[in-house]
């Protein structure tokens, strides 16, 4: 499923600390909002679903943290008594209240805020990932040609250019791959050939990315050769500095990328 078609909600709690330490947050103050309608601790626990032991700690902790007891206990009476909350207990109760509904309405319009959000997940995600791969691009698959042991798979990827993959059938099972997924396609620096003055030679390589050269770096045996394809988009070759010298290399020269289908990894988003 196309992560564009994925509703994504914002949401969040509001959570208090002493000092530190952790007071509560919507289930204890539920709690306390409960023990002051029902006047009994029996009866909150069972309203907010948590066992009578855990009531009183969760109540034994807030007094400690408050300094002050947030619940007393009522003696006497015709039922026999019951607990009630302290002035202090009830202003808590309350203020955690404004601030919550507060915080929702904060939430709220975060929400109004956050169209394109689920377009730019799997971006998130590719930029936390981690990879030897030099080169990573994000693209959508627009065609699968399945075979007996290995499929095809095209992706389009910015600008509407085309990478060719060939990754075994089980492969492609057990990423769920399907037309109009969303991929990352990985290829190594080192399985790029970088070629000029192409004109009509015929290559067995599927994939060939035209762009110009923005930097060349030198390195003791080989140099880094990186190609801008246009629109913010790049690729990255390893090629030996005699190649380098040959080709004549330099920034602003007209090139093209190119490297083979079996070189493509393919990635999903885990």
């Amino acid at each position: 499923m196309d992560s564009r078609d994925k509703a994504i909600q914002l949401d969040g709690s509001v959570w208090m600390t002493v000092d530190g330490d952790n007071f509560g947050g919507a289930g204890r103050i539920a709690l306390l909002a409960a023990i002051a309608q029902c006047g009994s601790i029996t009866q909150a626990a069972k309203a907010v679903k948590m066992s009578y032991k855990a009531a009183w700690d969760a109540i034994d902790t807030m007094n400690t943290l408050a300094g002050e007891a947030l619940v007393e206990r009522v003696a006497g009476g015709k039922g026999g008594g019951g607990t009630r909350l302290t002035v202090r207990g009830q202003r808590l109760a309350d203020n955690f209240r404004r601030v919550e509904n507060a915080h929702q309405r904060f939430i709220a319009q975060l929400n109004l805020q956050a169209d394109g959000m689920a377009d730019d997940y799997l971006l998130i995600k590719g930029i936390n990932m981690k990879t030897s791969a030099r080169n990573q691009f994000l693209g959508k698959v627009i065609r699968i040609k399945a075979g007996a042991v290995n499929d095809e798979i095209e992706l389009a990827i910015a600008d509407g250019r085309v990478i060719t993959a060939i990754i075994t059938r089980e492969s492609t099972e057990s990423l769920n791959l399907a037309v109009g997924a969303e991929v990352f396609a990985l290829v190594k620096a080192s399985s790029i050939i970088v070629m000029t003055g192409a004109g009509e030679v015929k290559l067995s390589a599927r994939n060939r990315l035209r762009g110009t050269v923005s930097r060349v770096i030198p390195g003791a045996v080989n140099t880094e050769v990186v190609i801008d394809l246009g629109g913010a988009s790049s690729i990255a070759a390893i090629i030996t500095n005699d190649s380098s010298v040959a080709l004549e290399l330099a920034d602003g020269i007209p090139v093209m990328a190119i490297f083979k289908a079996s070189s493509v990894i393919l990635g999903v988003p885990a």
